[in-house]
């Protein structure tokens, strides 16, 4: 049985974690802290995990943590660096749900991000955790990086196209929209039922902290710089990111769902939708699929792609266990083959 830790608990990755690695049949959770809440019962601040989970919060604790197989960080971007080194000396596998090991270039990380990076060694060793892009990679790496939620519902929604050299890399669009759960469980006043409710806007058009991020992931797949502008917008609905993607065409007579299905046919949390399609994010909620449907605008050589994802399991928790899953030699579905919820 793989034992398990999860540093930063309380937050809605935090409780997703749980929720699905406590139904996990071949994971062990034993350490979840919460500096804030240490002495008290998960499932006192949970419910939902009553008689689920029969653990209460501690405080970080390197070697209780170190004597994991695997230890998650659901914590404030600048945490896990400062940890991850004393884990993984201690043999630990560790998985970040945060940005600390997303981006290479260190310089544009403490651009976005505000600091210095804590340990630049262990930085460029960490794996960028997207299954469908660096599988192999994963199962030996020691430190993973967790993708972005935006950041996995955009770039799994262009690879195919990037990776075939098959639209103007110049000019690639992503307009995309989270529920409020993907601005984290801390008060803030945008996301007050009275602010979110019965509203729709944009924020970050400016840049946001996911630009760099899937920038990167696309370049990697182009082979070359890729011309982005991404939009985020806040849905008046707790969890879902859909994604609507634009990228032009260089051979109008492409068949974009035979590349499409060619290239995901075998991942086995990626479903290509039938032509004509149009994915709706409450058929992907609580679930790690990534739903995908591909159109051509009539009179145009645009590339629409629409992608729908549930922002807090394949866009985090999801994703980690199936990340986890690669890294410890099991099933990579293991714990997370379970049905989107609908209604």
């Amino acid at each position: 049985m793989i034992t398990a830790g999860i540093v930063g608990g309380t937050g809605y990755t935090g409780v997703e974690l749980l929720r699905l690695l406590a139904a996990h049949p071949g994971v062990s959770i034993r350490v979840i802290t919460s500096r804030g809440q240490a002495g008290q019962r998960v499932d006192a601040i949970f419910p939902n995990l009553r008689g689920v989970l029969d653990l209460a919060f501690s405080e970080p604790d390197p070697d209780a943590l170190g004597e994991c197989d695997v230890v998650f960080f659901a914590t404030p971007n600048g945490t896990a660096m400062e940890m991850a080194p004393a884990l993984i000396a201690r043999g630990a596998r560790v998985i970040d749900l945060g940005a600390d090991f997303r981006i290479r270039d260190l310089a544009v990380w403490s651009q976005w991000y505000g600091m210095d990076h804590a340990c630049p060694d262990l930085a460029a060793e960490a794996v960028y955790g997207l299954p469908e892009r660096h599988r192999d990679a994963i199962r030996t790496a020691r430190l993973v990086a967790n993708p972005g939620c935006y950041p996995t519902a955009v770039q799994l929604g262009l690879l195919p196209l990037l990776e075939a050299g098959a639209v103007d890399t110049r000019h690639v669009v992503a307009d995309a929209k989270s529920g409020a759960s993907g601005a984290g469980r801390q008060p803030r006043q945008h996301t007050l039922l009275c602010e979110a409710a019965e509203n729709f806007h944009a924020y970050g058009a400016a840049g946001h902290r996911h630009l760099p991020e899937i920038r990167q992931g696309l370049e990697d797949a182009a082979g070359g710089p890729v011309g982005l502008t991404f939009v985020p917008h806040l849905l008046p609905m707790i969890r879902g990111i859909h994604a609507t993607l634009y990228a032009p065409l260089l051979d109008p007579a492409i068949d974009l769902q035979a590349l499409y299905e060619s290239r995901y046919a075998d991942e086995p949390f990626v479903d290509v939708l039938p032509p004509g399609s149009h994915p709706e994010t409450r058929t992907v909620r609580g679930g790690n699929m990534v739903r995908i449907a591909l159109h051509r605008p009539v009179d145009s050589n645009m590339a629409l792609v629409l992608a729908v994802e549930d922002n807090l399991v394949k866009g985090a928790a999801g994703q980690a266990i199936q990340n986890m899953n690669l890294m410890l030699g099991l099933d990579e579905t293991l714990g997370l083959a379970h049905t989107a919820v609908l209604p």
